[in-house]
């Protein structure tokens, strides 16, 4: 397993829709790895593939918070949203590649979510809250969409501004 570099936003390989994943072979498991590990090292609760900078539909997630609980990483591949409730919640949502940068976001409040998984497998789980929050703004990141695409465009533009800051800072150290 081996750490990977989060891309920062803006980057255009954010913004591009992930192709399916065929065959699940000895590289998408490795990438799968990876990323779990990049994800809790972050730390954060999930993370897709594209914001590792491959192009491919595939998630991983971990929303167990609670020092007593057990973790429960979850590998997602060409994950799909079958069925979404009426009712929404509202999450504050910071994104991985989109450090330090938080804002209110509202989405259904349950969503049935179908994947293959790592074995091929097809499995189906219905998720709420946290976990609901997170599958779908990680589906959003293999859509070419983050959390800031909800906000009014004065807010986005300002949370881009600081995120093209924060990258010429980066490449100056």
């Amino acid at each position: 397993m081996a750490k990977r570099p989060i891309l920062i936003h803006p980057d255009p390989r954010l913004k591009t829709e992930a192709k399916p994943v065929g065959v699940i072979s000895d590289e998408v498991k490795r990438l799968a790895e990876d990323m779990l590990e990049t994800m809790y090292d972050a730390p954060g609760i999930g993370l897709a593939a594209p914001q590792v900078g491959v192009l491919s539909r595939l998630l991983v997630m971990d929303c167990i918070k609670e020092e007593d609980q057990p973790p429960r990483p979850m590998v997602l591949i060409n994950p799909v949203v079958r069925w979404t409730s009426d009712e929404t919640n509202v999450y504050e949502e910071g994104c991985l590649s989109i450090p330090e940068q938080y804002a209110e976001v509202e989405r259904p409040a349950e969503v049935e979510v179908t994947w293959m998984t790592l074995d091929g497998t097809e499995a189906s789980e219905r998720f709420d809250g946290l976990w609901a929050t997170c599958v779908q703004h990680e589906i959003d990141h293999l859509d070419g969409k983050l959390f800031i695409d909800y906000l009014k465009p004065l807010r986005r533009q300002m949370i881009t501004r600081k995120m093209q800051k924060l990258k010429r800072e980066q490449a100056r150290a």
